[in-house]
C-alpha cells in the first residue's frame, strides 16, 4: 500500500537506548486508497485497497509487525504478511536491522472446473524464504537515511518468483507548514530482480499530516527508468491512513 514504506520505518525506529520505561509500544498505520501498492512500488493491485501495517516493540531488540492487504471493490484479500526485525546494532546515529517475513501469502483469483462448471476461487501462493537488511543512519532529527535489501522465494510450484529488491530512501520526516501542519516526504530509488528480469524504478510517498492529529493524507507514484519486467511504467494512489500509536508503560 501507499504507506506501507512509511510506516515500516516508524516501526522499527520505535526501540532505541532511552526506552527504559515502557514495557510494549504499538505503532502502525490503517489506509484506504484508491489503488493499492504493496512495499514493492512496481506491484500494485490497480482496485481500492484497505490495508493495516500493526507493529510491535519492547525495550529488547525484537520487534514484530503484521500486514493486511485487502481489496474492497471484490471484497478478498491481496496478500498478508508477518515481519520479525532484530535490531543487531542500534545506536543513536546507526541502527541495523534484520528480518524475515515468515509466513507470506499472496492471494489470486483462478478459474476451476468443479461438476462440469466453471467457478471462480480464491488462491494463496506463499513465498518462502523472505529476508531483508537494513542500515539506518540518522543523520539529524528529521532526516534519516535507510538502504532496503530484500530476497524473497515463491515456494508454489506455479509460482515462477525469486526477486532482488535493493532501494536506496531518504527520509525527511518533518518538513513544517502552517500551524500544525507539516510534510513527511519519503522518495526511493531502487533496483528489482524477478526471475532473470530486471529493472530501476524511481518512486515517492508524500503525506501530509498535523501534530496530534492521527488522521493524514497521502499519495504514493513510481516512475519506471529501465526495466524489462512486465508491468506499468507509471502508477500512482492517494490514501486516507489512521495512525495508532500506543505504549503500555511498567507498573
Amino acid at each position: 500500500m501507499a504507506v506501507c514504506a512509511l510506516h515500516i520505518a516508524l516501526v522499527c525506529s520505535s526501540q532505541n537506548e532511552d526506552s527504559t520505561k515502557h514495557e510494549l509500544t504499538v505503532k502502525g498505520n490503517i489506509s484506504v486508497a484508491n489503488n493499492g501498492i504493496s512495499l514493492i512500488p512496481t506491484f500494485t493491485l490497480g482496485k481500492a485497497a484497505l490495508a493495516s501495517n500493526i507493529g510491535f516493540s519492547g525495550k529488547k531488540r525484537f520487534s514484530f509487525e503484521t500486514e493486511l492487504l485487502y481489496s474492497i471493490e471484490d471484497f478478498r484479500p491481496w496478500s498478508i504478511a508477518f515481519f520479525s526485525h532484530y535490531k543487531i546494532v542500534r545506536k543513536e546515529k546507526f541502527q541495523l536491522t534484520a528480518g524475515a517475513h515468515v509466513p507470506v501469502v499472496n492471494f489470486v483469483t483462478a478459474t476451476v472446473i468443479k461438476d462440469g462448471v466453471e467457478q471462480e476461487v480464491i488462491q494463496g501462493r506463499r513465498f518462502f524464504p523472505n529476508l531483508e537488511l537494513v542500515p539506518n543512519c540518522n543523520l539529524s532529527k528529521n532526516f534519516r537515511l535507510e538502504m532496503y535489501l530484500f530476497f524473497g522465494n515463491g515456494i508454489d510450484r506455479d509460482v515462477d518468483f525469486r526477486g532482488y529488491f535493493f532501494s536506496l530512501r531518504p527520509s525527511f520526516d518533518h518538513i513544517p507548514l502552517a500551524g500544525k501542519n507539516f510534510l513527511r516526504f519519503y522518495p526511493q530509488l531502487y533496483y528489482l530482480r524477478i526471475a532473470g528480469d530486471d529493472g530501476i524504478y524511481a518512486a515517492g510517498t508524500l503525506a501530509l499530516a498535523r501534530q496530534d492529529f492521527p488522521l493524514s493524507i497521502s499519495t504514493t507514484m513510481y516512475r519506471t527508468i529501465t526495466s524489462n519486467i512486465p508491468a506499468k511504467d507509471f502508477d500512482w494512489n492517494i490514501s486516507l491512513n489512521y495512525s495508532i500509536g500506543k505504549d503500555y508503560v511498567e507498573r
